[in-house]
C-alpha cells in the first residue's frame, strides 16, 4: 500500500457545533496556568475544528511522543492477536528461553502478555532503570531477572519495561519490528509519512517511548478509536480490542479529581467524564472524548499535566453543542477564534539587543573545564543582527546560528536528536551575560545557556524548562583560547 498523506477534513466550529469561545477560554486558560503548548487540534465527527501551532512549531514537523508510545505499542499486540499470532494469556517467558534466570519464580512464571498491557506485572518497581544498566544491552534479559513481588495481574505500577517487553514479544513472534509490523497496517493506512522510533542496543523498538510522529498524526490514531477501529470505509483494528484495550483493566487509584486514579486498560488511560487517553512526558495528549465524538490532540511541555486535562473539562466539554450554531454573534466570535489561532506563538527572551562588551568577545575561543556535558571549548561570533555558536566536543563541532531577539531555523544535537530541527537565538540581560535560547522543535525542550562574562573569562550556566532529572546544570568556567 502506498503511503499517502491525506489530510483530515476541515469544518468551521460552528457547522460542528463547537463554541468558538469555549475553544478560546481553553486556550486562554492553558496560558493562564503557564502552560507551554506547542501544538493542539480538535475533531468532532471525525472533522478537525479548531488547531493551532505555537511558532516556531509547525504542523508538518513530527514530535516527541514519549509514553504516548505506549498506545501504539498496545495497537500492534491487538493487531497480532486477532491474526492469530499471539494470545493475551502467552506466558511471557516463554517466547525467551535462553534470555530467563537460573531460578524462575512463581510470578515470573504466571506473568502473561496481557500483564504487560495493562502494567500489573507484579513489579514493585518500574524496570527501566536496570533495563538501561544492562551492560551487555540486554534489556529483555534484565527485565526477567528483576524480582516479582506481587502476583501478576493484581498490583498496578507504571512499569515502561513492561510495554518495551510487548516490543521485544512482537519481534521475536514475527520477525519485524514495530515500525516494520505496523507500516501497513497502520501507517500506511492514517497516511503517516516517515514514523520514527528509538531502538534498545540490540536494535528492538523501545515500544514504551521514541515515536515521533505529527499533531495530525496523533489527531488520526485518536479518531480510529473513535471509530472503533474503522478507517475510510475498512477495518484497520478489531473493535472487541478497541473496547478491551480502552477500559478498566485494572484499578490504579481511588478516582477522585485525578485523571491517573481512574484505571487503567491496555496501554491506556481512563478519564474522567467517560473518556480515555494515551500521553506522554511533559504533555503530549491523545484524548478521546467519545460521548461527545471529539478527538483532542496535543503537544506540550509542561510539567502540569493535569492542569492540562482540567483545562479540557473546564471549558470544552461545554463546547460541544448537539447541532450546529447560527447567529451574528457566533460568527464573530468564530473570526476571533480563526485570528486567535493564527496569532500563536512562543517568542524567543527579550532583554537588551546588544551590549557594548560584544567586540571584545566576538571571535574569542573559550576553553571549558571539564563538564557533565563533554563541551570541550564554545565561540559567539557576532554579525548585525545574529550571531554564529560553535560548539566543540571530544567528536564534533556544531555551528547554530542565533537570531538576535528572534528566531532562526537551524539544526542541533542539543536534546540527544543528532541534527535535530532547532529555533535560536540570542539576547543581551545586561552587559556582562548574554542569554542563548535552543528550542527543540521536534521535542518539548527549550535549553537555556546563560554566558557571564569575567576578566578574561566565561561561567557558562545552563538550564532547561522540562526534564527528568534536574533542570539546572552547575556553573562551567571557561577561559580564553
Amino acid at each position: 500500500m502506498q503511503n499517502t498523506h491525506v489530510p483530515l477534513p476541515r469544518k468551521n466550529p460552528k457547522e460542528l457545533g463547537i463554541s468558538a469561545s469555549s475553544v478560546i477560554g481553553f486556550l486562554e486558560s492553558l496560558k493562564a496556568r503557564q502552560i507551554e503548548t506547542h501544538s493542539f487540534m480538535l475533531l468532532r465527527n471525525g472533522q478537525v475544528a479548531a488547531e493551532g501551532w505555537w511558532n516556531p512549531y509547525a504542523p508538518e514537523l513530527p514530535h516527541m511522543l514519549f509514553s504516548l508510545s505506549k498506545s501504539f505499542t498496545s495497537t500492534a499486540i491487538g493487531m497480532a492477536v486477532h491474526e492469530g499470532i499471539l494470545t493475551l494469556d502467552d506466558p511471557v517467558i516463554s517466547f525467551f528461553p535462553e534470555e530467563l534466570p537460573e531460578e524462575i519464580s512463581d510470578h515470573l512464571a504466571a506473568m502473561q502478555i496481557r500483564h504487560l498491557l495493562m502494567m500489573g506485572t507484579g513489579h514493585d518497581q518500574d524496570t527501566m532503570d536496570a533495563l538501561h544498566s544492562a551492560e551487555d544491552g540486554n534489556w529483555v534479559k534484565a527485565f526477567l531477572n528483576e524480582p516479582v513481588v506481587h502476583e501478576p495481574g493484581t498490583h498496578f505500577l507504571y512499569n515502561t519495561g513492561a510495554t518495551y517487553m510487548l516490543s521485544a514479544i512482537l519481534q521475536k513472534a514475527t520477525g519485524q519490528n514495530l515500525l516494520e509490523f505496523l507500516g501497513p497496517r497502520l501507517f500506511e493506512p492514517l497516511g503517516t509519512q516517515h514514523p520514527t522510533w528509538e531502538t534498545c542496543p540490540r536494535g528492538i523498538h523501545t515500544g514504551g517511548f521514541g515515536l515521533n510522529v505529527t499533531t495530525e498524526d496523533i489527531a488520526k490514531f485518536g479518531q480510529l478509536y473513535l471509530q472503533k477501529g474503522m478507517w475510510q470505509d475498512k477495518r484497520l483494528i478489531e473493535e472487541s480490542w478497541i473496547i478491551e484495550a480502552t477500559s478498566k483493566q485494572i484499578s490504579n487509584g481511588d478516582g477522585g479529581d485525578s485523571d491517573w486514579a481512574q484505571g487503567y486498560g491496555y496501554q491506556f488511560w481512563q478519564c474522567r467524564h467517560h473518556a480515555y487517553r494515551g500521553d506522554g512526558a511533559f504533555g503530549q495528549f491523545c484524548i478521546v472524548l467519545p460521548e461527545q465524538d471529539a478527538v483532542i490532540a496535543m503537544t506540550s511541555g509542561t510539567n502540569d499535566l493535569q492542569g492540562v486535562l482540567n483545562c479540557v473539562w473546564d471549558h470544552l466539554l461545554d463546547a460541544f453543542l448537539p447541532d450546529s450554531l447560527a447567529g451574528e454573534e457566533e460568527i464573530e466570535q468564530e473570526k476571533r477564534l480563526s485570528d486567535y489561532l493564527k496569532s500563536l506563538r512562543l517568542d524567543p527572551p527579550h532583554h537588551n539587543g546588544e551590549s557594548v562588551r560584544e567586540d571584545e568577545i566576538s571571535g574569542v575561543t573559550y576553553m571549558l573545564d571539564t563538564n557533565e556535558f563533554g563541551i570541550e571549548s564554545l565561540r559567539l561570533d557576532f554579525q548585525a543582527d545574529e550571531a554564529l555558536l560553535t560548539i566543540r566536543n571530544s567528536k564534533k563541532e556544531e555551528k547554530l546560528r542565533l537570531g538576535r531577539q528572534r528566531w532562526l531555523p537551524g539544526q542541533s544535537d542539543a536534546f540527544n536528536r543528532e541534527d535535530g530541527r532547532a529555533a535560536s537565538s540570542f539576547t543581551w540581560i545586561s552587559a556582562d551575560e548574554v542569554l542563548i535560547t535552543i528550542q527543540g522543535i521536534e521535542t518539548p525542550f527549550r535549553l537555556n545557556e546563560h554566558i557571564v562574562l569575567k576578566d578574561g573569562a566565561i561561567e557558562l550556566k545552563q538550564n532547561i524548562n522540562v526534564s527528568f532529572g534536574p533542570t539546572e546544570s552547575e556553573p562551567i568556567v571557561g577561559k580564553a583560547l
